[in-house]
């Protein structure tokens, strides 16, 4: 696994993500803001929360593996586009200017500037109920909750 050299904490929240999901034939992809990087069962590893609501998650819990694809500057009309449109309403790739192309057990797009392969070691829904009342009341008034995936890092293409 080679060394990656970026902030584990604003990766996710400042620069701009895709989680994609799926084969060349059937994928999805959406924009995320929250995840994070580390280590886990001794294992380099990703940690991504998706919504219930979202179509992707339906491609998270059918396949095992999904890749998470971080953009240079430059792309953020494209991925605001990509978190803002459900593929479950249209071919939303074909109103971008990026370019998909097929990888180790999944997709990423061309212009992605570091693309983690990652394979599920760990799913889980949150419970409404263990969250402290100022997250319930900030991001849950209306039960749209986030689930949790913890998977392995398999590899890093740059």
């Amino acid at each position: 696994m080679e060394n990656l050299n970026m902030d584990v904490f604003t990766c996710f929240s400042k620069d701009w993500a895709l989680v994609t999901c799926g084969e060349k034939e059937d994928y999805n992809t959406m924009l995320i803001g929250w995840g994070g990087l580390g280590t886990m069962w001794a294992k380099p590893s990703c940690t991504i929360y998706i919504r219930d609501s979202r179509y992707t998650k339906e491609y998270l819990d059918k396949n095992e593996y999904f890749t998470v694809s971080f953009f240079p500057k430059g792309h953020e009309k494209d991925l605001g586009y990509l978190g803002r449109v459900s593929g479950r309403d249209e071919d939303k790739i074909a109103h971008t200017s990026l370019t998909p192309m097929s990888v180790n057990h999944g997709m990423s797009f061309k212009e992605a500037k570091l693309t983690l392969v990652c394979k599920t070691m760990y799913k889980q829904r949150m419970e409404l109920s263990q969250l402290s009342e100022d997250i319930q009341e900030r991001f849950y008034k209306d039960g749209d909750l986030h689930n949790m995936y913890i998977a392995e890092v398999v590899e890093v293409i740059q």
